[in-house]
Parts: C-alpha cells; sequence; structure tokens
C-alpha cells in the first residue's frame, strides 16, 4: 500500500469542502483527465464519479464510489480503473491544533491485474502520484475562499 501525507495550511471543512466537489477530481487527481458525471449525493456511501483517466487515445472510463464518508475526517472510495482494476483509496484528514490538516492517501491495487502485478515499483509510482494529487489538492483548498 502506498501511504503520502502532507499538511495543508486550512483546516479539515475546507479540504473535505474539495473532496465533496466532484466535479474538481480531474483538477487534482494525477490521471483522471475527465469528469463526466457526478451523482447529485456526492460524497455519500454508494454514490459515484464518473471518470475518464490516462492519455488520449489510450484512455479509459470509469467510476469511482463511495465506500465510506465521515465528513469532515474520512473519505474512502473504491477507484476502478478497468480492465485494468480498481483500487481503494482512503483520505483521512486530522485537524491540527493550529488550525491547520493533515491529510493522509493510502492507496491500494484492489483487483484485476493491476493487484496481480503488485511490486515495490508500483508502490513508488501510487507514491509519486499521490504526492503530486495532495499538492493538487493543497492548491486548491488553500485557493478557495472559505464562503464558498
Amino acid at each position: 500500500m502506498a501511504v503520502v501525507d502532507r499538511v495543508i495550511d486550512v483546516p479539515p471543512e475546507r479540504v473535505f469542502a474539495v473532496l465533496a466537489d466532484g466535479w474538481t477530481y480531474s483538477d487534482w487527481v494525477v490521471g483522471t483527465t475527465h469528469v463526466r458525471d457526478v451523482d447529485e449525493t456526492w460524497p455519500r456511501v454508494g454514490s459515484r464519479l464518473h471518470h475518464r483517466a490516462g492519455p488520449w487515445p489510450f484512455s479509459l472510463q470509469d467510476t469511482s464510489t463511495v465506500l465510506e464518508c465521515q465528513a469532515p475526517s474520512r473519505l474512502v472510495l473504491r477507484a476502478g480503473l478497468w480492465p485494468a482494476g480498481e483500487a481503494i483509496v482512503v483520505f483521512a484528514l486530522e485537524p491540527l491544533a493550529d488550525g491547520r490538516t493533515r491529510v493522509t492517501i493510502g492507496e491500494d491495487f484492489a483487483a484485476g491485474p493491476l493487484r496481480w502485478a503488485r511490486t515495490k515499483l508500483n508502490d513508488l509510482v501510487l507514491h509519486l502520484r499521490n504526492k503530486e494529487t495532495l499538492a493538487r489538492l493543497s492548491d486548491i483548498a488553500t485557493r478557495q475562499r472559505p464562503d464558498g
């Protein structure tokens, strides 16, 4: 499992507001190139985000489904990228005493060929990808106005 964390200079509610806006995922999730649709109930358990990932013309269409949502502290997704497989992605938001937030992403391949081909190289690629993902999430969360 690849685990990455970053301290973001806003409270957990501001960070979670970005997670709760499914339409922004292609702005900050590395590899997601287009969000096609987002269920109106996002990020409630069972709701889905329909996305495209990967470079054209090889991009794949699939969905990510919310498995667990505890705003503003935790969001767990099953991220699909079939036929390559799917991953379980856990976002944990920890409030810090100074008003900032420690955000941790844990990601592991859960099914499909990516799971069967699990290697240290896969973990390294996920680690680097999620480090950049958290940098982009931080940029968006810190630039949002608190009133929306």
